[in-house]
């Protein structure tokens, strides 16, 4: 995950205080987070050494859209402080020619003395381009500081460029019995207001929700955010409906065009379908069928990749969470345990796919909302 260091100062003192730093450019990436896609959601920290101890002078983020990315915001805001100052940042400096110059070059141009650099961007354009088009302007470069914690912050842009596809989290809720639902009667409530709230927030932080047609069907969700300041941070909202068999009154049809939706669909689905959405303002991508008629899921998230999607925040349930499994799509599950379903339930939450995936994930952390427990796991 993170690249060997480079020699220099290498004191405790100077250890924390880069990890300090570091943790402050990860934080400001992240928050950016579901805005910035196709690029990643970068952070950038520059600071004044010159006295021994560090004096900030700027902070910068990838911005939404993409651009501009975070050194170039940082180094804007400091201007002529940035020359013999310290830059920390979340990834590697771009340093290939896209809409904008190479991040490496501004950083060049603008005199800094010492880069500390969370982990080589394993972009084929960039791989580690950037950082030596640094030492050779003279710049000290040190890479691998927090690079477990960027790696994650940046799993969506590393799984894109690496695997061709966006990365996936699962949320699934479950009862304390293991249930997630009933095939019949009324939804069963499983989490709290609080745990609510908190899918709400990785929900703003995801490119885009994914569910099935069978979510729509039985919930008609409307996968927005609705956190109080935060409503403008709903993401992209993706169906998979391998017919077109979406109702055009679904929340997600009526409203898609204040809130965009994308359907994903098989090349044999029927065309008046699809005009009609298309009619209401979603958008129809079509992919081969699997052997069994359903959009292949490899082909789905190939071409969500293609688009320039690079995370998906899952809240289809429990047979699309199995589905995604049994293709070994999961990068990070979300199980969230809240109560007692008093005797109803007959949906298991973990499939038999997932259960056996779960010996290949890692547990990363868990949080105690209320009374729901959320566990964080995640692929090595």
């Amino acid at each position: 995950m993170a690249a060997s260091k480079s020699s220099g100062d290498t004191t405790p003192d100077r250890a924390a205080r880069d990890r300090r730093l570091m943790a402050l450019a990860v934080a400001l990436g992240a928050r950016q987070r579901g805005l910035t896609w196709p690029n990643p959601a970068v952070g950038a920290v520059l600071v004044d050494e010159a006295d021994g101890e560090p004096l900030i002078l700027a902070i910068g983020a990838t911005q939404p859209g993409g651009r501009p990315h975070a050194e170039r915001v940082a180094l804007a805001a400091a201007g002529e402080r940035a020359r013999g100052a310290t830059l920390y940042v979340s990834l590697e400096p771009c340093s290939h020619h896209g809409r904008t110059p190479p991040c490496a070059d501004a950083v060049v141009e603008a005199g800094i003395a010492r880069v500390v650099s969370a982990l080589p961007d394993p972009d084929p354009r960039v791989a580690g381009q950037g950082h030596d088009r640094l030492r050779q302007a003279g710049i000290a470069v040190e890479v691998g500081c927090l690079g477990e914690e960027a790696w994650r912050a940046h799993r969506g842009h590393i799984v894109r460029v690496t695997k061709g596809r966006p990365a996936v989290t699962v949320k699934l809720a479950r009862t304390t019995e293991g249930f997630a639902g009933v095939r019949q009667g009324p939804r069963l409530m499983i989490t709290g207001e609080i745990a609510n709230g908190r899918v709400h927030l990785m929900r703003a932080h995801a490119d885009a929700v994914l569910v099935g047609l069978g979510t729509i069907l039985a919930d008609d969700p409307l996968l927005t955010v609705r956190l109080p300041g935060l409503e403008g941070r709903s993401p992209l909202r993706i169906v998979l409906d391998s017919g077109l068999r979406i109702p055009l009154g679904a929340q997600v049809v009526a409203r898609a065009r204040r809130h965009p939706t994308w359907v994903v669909t098989t090349e044999g689905a029927p065309i008046e379908a699809e005009r009609a959405l298309a009619a209401a303002g979603v958008e129809i991508l079509r992919v081969p069928a699997d052997p069994d008629g359903r959009v292949s899921l490899p082909e789905a998230l190939r071409r969500l990749a293609e688009r320039g999607l690079t995370s998906l925040f899952c809240e289809g349930g429990p047979a699309l969470a199995d589905a995604l499994a049994r293709q070994d799509l999961v990068d990070e599950l979300v199980l969230v345990t809240g109560g007692s379903g008093r005797g109803r339930g007959d949906v298991p939450a973990l499939g038999s796919a997932l259960q056996e995936r779960m010996d290949e994930l890692r547990l990363v952390g868990e949080e105690q909302l209320g009374s729901d427990l959320f566990m964080f796991w995640e692929k090595p």
